[in-house]
């Protein structure tokens, strides 16, 4: 007989019969009170839920009786000034509704309801900065409209949407009492509705529990006889029934269950006695055997498995485990070799680099001691990739991990310092943990030698190829005690090696914590900024050789309660980086827009209003749509809106860019490269640009507008003519520089020579003294913004 026939014909019988005469007794004897139990213990739980319920009631009549004995509303509903209302005394009012309740996160909403059922004022405590009164909120203000009550409380819990208690009261807007029955058409409807928050977790633990949906209806149910089922009252019209289902039966006779596993149990007592003898000697030694193998090779107190050379079901069960733990055994061996090593390199992957590194860490955190990461980047490593082809590229990464390895190696012999972690993280970053005291010139000769192998060039099969390497340095526990902010620190280091010039290393410090900690400032407040309240635009004019202002350039400023001015250099690539972007430049798109008749009003109607966006936006149709959408609806002439690209995103347009770009000039928007000359600009680049204005760069200006170089900038500017394109200088602010400009034949000038950035109140002053100034040296006129006309300044305007 097999083991499995044995352990049946021993062990069902006893353990069948044990369990059917304890499931009897517990059926026949107990059923009936259990069930009736339960439906006690149910109506009990609907008398809590009832009290919870008219518990949250009280809680909104007690807030709308708050709002309307104190003066938030009071004044609200009194204000004439618009404006005023809208904003203080809305602030003043959102502040009173918050204070009601203890919870910051209740949901509370409070409306005031203009005799037409038009919303005179909505707010509600929720994540949505943006939420309006609901349309079954709405519905019951008809309702009670139409109806002679002058107080109501309602719950809406329709499915569709949020379940409320509403509160709501008829007020007289002059006496702010309750009105006359006659004068109701004329009397705001005040409503508080609240989220009964625990009457609903209530609800759904017993929905849950007994797992099925409590009805409400405005009339008791007729309750089954049979069953479990029970109803409450939870207001003079409204009723909550909960009738469970027959499946759901068994779920709430817990203690019948529980009476049938110890009735279970006292029979299993009684029958291992029994059987006790028997299982021994047929199945648990022979089984505890194998059992004590299996366990010494699991603990690694033995290497394998011993064949016992037993008969039957055990022998062979013996051996075939034996020979799945060798075949195991080979198979975990390539498998962790396969997941802990870089295919490419040879060298750890970053899972590996990752367990390693962490174990090194908590080793120092713990035990003392100190460790530095050594986080290196390649640098131009996707130029060599996409000139010279992915095999190249392979073959560099190999060659490099394998001196890297030689390099460091050879450190760690000749110091006699523990072994290094060396990991590939990704693509062309990698990663050295090293083990060494600081200060001890380690890790300055390991940078050292590491930068030196890409002196001249890195040599790949007889080949130099131009890549160098960017280091990031970070110390455990100096600069961070877990291996996430240890990487991270590196990475942050290394990145400052990049912004430093690149084939170099560089330390983190606190001043590149200090920076990171600002840019997340500056991501959480761009995160929940409101663009009206803390943006503005200023204007910085554009003036031709004649001193008549053409243009206008929209810079946006940033004002932060928290972190104070700040400066667009500042903001700007963050939120480019961080995706947020898109509303900043939506606003100052459609802000400048609408104050661009106010430009045409000073400086004619022909005035050019050039408006710089995010490089990253073009990517989007959707920009090129808002700019339409903004034309219309301000009622603008295409022609007078430009359109500004930096240089460095210019030429590097792909195809649906250019669709973009197209699209906007086919509409008749103007484009404009700004920052010209900041880049690497070819002299092909400049005949493939796809734009109606260049604007050289300050710094450009800076370095041409001299006598020397005056030949270079003619010909420059004389290619964009030669292109259709006319030429503005920037950082125009000596008279030299202008002299110098116009001699070339520069078409526009701007810069603080001109006027500095001013928001629209003092351009239009500086619009009235421009003027003035331009009449009164009619023939010999020279643009000169908030200064004195200089001995010698060349007639140029």
């Amino acid at each position: 007989m097999t083991l499995g026939k044995r352990a049946f014909c021993l062990i069902f019988p006893v353990v069948l019969a044990g369990y059917l005469l304890a499931a009897l007794s517990v059926y026949v004897v107990q059923g009936h009170s259990v069930l009736a139990l339960e439906r006690a213990r149910l109506s009990q739980h609907l008398d809590h839920l009832a009290a919870l319920f008219r518990n949250e009631v009280g809680q909104s009549r007690g807030f709308l009786y708050s709002l309307l004995q104190g003066n938030a509303v009071r004044l609200f509903v009194s204000e004439t000034d618009e404006t005023y209302r809208n904003n203080a005394l809305a602030l003043r009012l959102q502040q009173s509704i918050r204070s009601l309740s203890d919870d910051p996160k209740m949901f509370i909403s409070f409306a005031i309801l203009n005799p037409d059922l038009t919303p005179g004022y909505y707010f509600e405590n929720s994540e949505d900065p943006f939420a309006e009164i609901g349309d079954p909120q709405l519905e019951l203000a008809r309702r009670l409209t139409g109806g002679s009550q002058l107080r109501d409380w309602t719950y809406l819990h329709d499915p569709q949407s949020r379940p409320l208690i509403v509160y709501s009261e008829f007020i007289d807007p002059v006496t702010f009492n309750r009105p006359l029955p006659s004068a109701k058409k004329n009397a705001l409807l005040v409503q508080v509705a609240i989220e009964p928050t625990q009457f609903l977790a209530m609800q759904r633990t017993l929905q849950k529990e007994y797992e099925t949906a409590i009805d409400f209806d405005t009339t008791p149910s007729l309750l089954p006889s049979a069953g479990l089922s029970a109803s409450v009252r939870l207001a003079p019209s409204l009723f909550a029934t909960l009738t469970a289902p027959p499946s759901a039966d068994s779920g709430h006779m817990g203690q019948l269950k529980l009476l049938l596993g110890l009735g279970a149990l006292a029979m299993s007592f009684a029958t291992v006695g029994l059987m006790i003898t028997l299982i021994r000697r047929f199945i648990t030694n022979p089984i505890s055997v194998l059992d004590r193998q299996v366990t010494a090779v699991m603990s690694g107190e033995n290497d394998g498995i011993r064949e016992t050379g037993a008969a039957g079901e055990i022998g062979r069960l013996t051996g075939n485990i034996k020979q799945l733990h060798d075949q195991s055994q080979r198979a975990l061996k390539l498998v962790q070799h396969a997941s802990w090593t870089d295919t490419l390199t040879g060298i750890s992957n970053r899972g590996h680099f990752n367990t390693l590194a962490a174990d090194v860490v908590h080793q120092v955190t713990t035990g003392g001691g100190h460790c530095s990461l050594l986080f290196i980047d390649i640098d131009n490593f996707k130029f060599v990739n996409d000139k010279y082809g992915h095999d190249v590229g392979d073959d560099l990464l190999k060659m490099l991990a394998l001196r890297i390895e030689t390099a460091v190696g050879a450190i760690v012999a000749r110091r006699a310092l523990p072994p290094v972690v060396l990991a590939r993280l990704s693509g062309d970053e990698f990663a050295v943990l090293v083990q060494s005291a600081p200060g001890d010139g380690t890790i300055r000769e390991m940078c050292s030698v590491i930068l030196s192998l890409f002196s001249g060039g890195f040599e790949v099969h007889g080949k130099d190829y131009p890549v160098t390497a960017s280091i990031g340095v970070a110390l455990c526990p100096t600069d961070a005690t877990n291996l996430a902010e240890l990487i991270s620190n590196a990475d942050a280091a290394m990145y400052q090696a990049k912004t430093n010039g690149k084939n170099r290393s560089a330390r983190f410090s606190r001043a590149l914590q200090d920076k990171r900690n600002r840019i997340r400032q500056i991501q959480e407040e761009l995160r929940t900024i409101e663009p009206d309240e803390q943006f503005h635009l200023v204007y910085m004019p554009i003036v031709d050789a004649g001193g008549k202002v053409t243009g206008c350039e929209a810079l946006l400023r940033w004002v932060s309660p928290v972190l104070g001015n700040v400066t667009p250099d500042e903001f700007v690539p963050i939120a480019e980086s961080s995706g947020l972007f898109t509303k900043i430049d939506w606003w100052v798109i459609n802000r400048a827009m609408s104050q661009h008749h106010h430009l045409k009003q000073l400086f004619g109607h022909e005035t050019v209003l050039a408006i710089n966006i995010s490089s990253a936006e073009l990517h989007s149709k959707s920009i090129s749509d808002y700019f339409c959408a903004c034309l219309d609806k301000h009622g603008l002439d295409p022609q007078t809106i430009e359109i500004e690209l930096t240089e460095t995103f210019a030429v590097k347009l792909g195809d649906q860019l250019l669709r973009n770009i197209e699209a906007l000039r086919a509409r008749g928007f103007r484009i404009s490269i700004d920052d010209f000359g900041a880049g690497y600009t070819s002299v092909q680049q400049i005949i493939e640009y796809t734009a109606d204005t260049i604007k050289l760069d300050r710094a450009l200006v800076e370095n041409l507008a001299n006598e020397a170089s005056l030949p270079a900038l003619k010909a420059m500017i004389a290619l964009c003519h030669a292109q259709k394109m006319s030429v503005i200088g920037e950082g125009v602010d000596s008279h030299e520089k202008l002299a110098m400009l116009t001699a070339a034949g520069c078409d526009h000038f701007q810069g603080y020579l001109i006027s500095k950035p001013l928001m629209l109140s003092d351009l239009s002053i500086w619009a009235l003294r421009q003027t003035a100034e331009i009449a009164g040296r009619a023939g010999d006129r020279v643009l000169v913004a908030d200064r004195k006309r200089r001995t010698g300044s060349s007639n140029l305007l």
